[in-house]
């Protein structure tokens, strides 16, 4: 999905809060935000792109200034550590339901609210997802992820955040349980944001349950496209029976793969107006999108 209006505001926010994560002075925040400022998408310069695009820019500004190329790291550590912490009860709720499938992809779903993007991201997960595990996701769409996966021999899971990839693994462990078919898991090459790598599924166990891969992209970008993405990568998402896509950075930039929509489910919460106008729901509902 190319940016719309709101997304420049919200790409600025992230662009500040991110530098204040990382407690520099407030003149380096004042001269990186000046350079974040003149990115000409940022100036409506351009709306033909996508907000990955952006966000790949303004990452490179911070890298360069900071001289790490993983500035968040001790950050998502802390993210991964803290729904470790809790992951026995969500285990447990996964075990409990009448349902697990359903109850797996929405706690995966809710798990998408582990985001620098979110100014107002949860403190505490676990009361989070307490009172927002009742919520629905369109039947029609989960119907269809059940019958894909029924008839799935190859599927693809494209990872987002750390912390929500702790989650993720309980729904990866169900489709493996219930259907079985030869699952890869996509992290990023690079770091960006609180993206998670090699390095943070790791951490979260991933690596013991499902074959995690890098996606080959040469830069800090929140997002997948598939030309940018490594040989393996192109060749694991074009065999795929299955795509199933976490989060608002994926979606943004892999909708935009016409080859790829038809097979292609997404998982995210509803974060910002343009995504409540193109799913048709309100903000910050679940957003199951799964093709027939």
């Amino acid at each position: 999905m190319q940016i719309k209006p709101e997304c420049i505001p919200c790409i600025l926010r992230m662009g500040l809060s991110s530098m204040r994560e990382l407690d520099l002075d407030e003149d380096t925040v004042r001269a990186l935000f000046c350079r974040m400022a003149e990115i000409p998408a940022l100036r409506c310069g351009a709306w033909d792109i996508t907000s990955p695009e952006i966000i790949e820019r303004v990452m490179k500004i911070i890298i360069s200034a900071t001289e790490d190329a993983d500035p968040f790291c001790d950050l998502k550590a802390k993210q991964n550590l803290s729904i470790l912490g809790i992951e026995p009860s969500l285990r447990r709720l996964v075990e409990d339901a009448s349902d697990p499938l359903l109850t797996a992809a929405k706690l995966a779903i809710l798990g998408n609210a582990i985001d620098l993007m979110m100014v107002d991201s949860p403190a505490d997960m676990e009361k989070y997802i307490s009172e927002r595990l009742k919520a629905p996701v369109p039947k029609e769409a989960y119907g269809n992820l059940r019958d894909r996966l029924k008839d799935c021999r190859s599927l693809v899971y494209l990872g987002d955040n750390a912390g929500e990839i702790v989650i993720d693994r309980l729904l990866v462990e169900i489709i493996q349980d219930l259907y079985g078919p030869e699952m890869v898991y996509v992290v990023r090459s690079e770091a960006v944001l609180n993206d998670a790598t090699l390095n943070e599924a790791g951490a979260a166990g991933l690596d013991k349950v499902i074959r995690v891969v890098e996606n080959g992209i040469d830069g800090p970008f929140p997002g997948t496209v598939q030309k940018r993405c490594s040989e393996e990568v192109n060749h694991l998402l074009n065999r795929a029976d299955l795509i199933i896509s976490k989060g608002g950075g994926n979606f943004d930039s892999l909708s935009e793969e016409e080859s790829l929509r038809g097979k292609t489910a997404f998982l995210l919460l509803s974060k910002c107006r343009p995504y409540c106008r193109f799913f048709g729901v309100g903000l910050h509902d679940l957003i199951l999108a799964c093709p027939s």
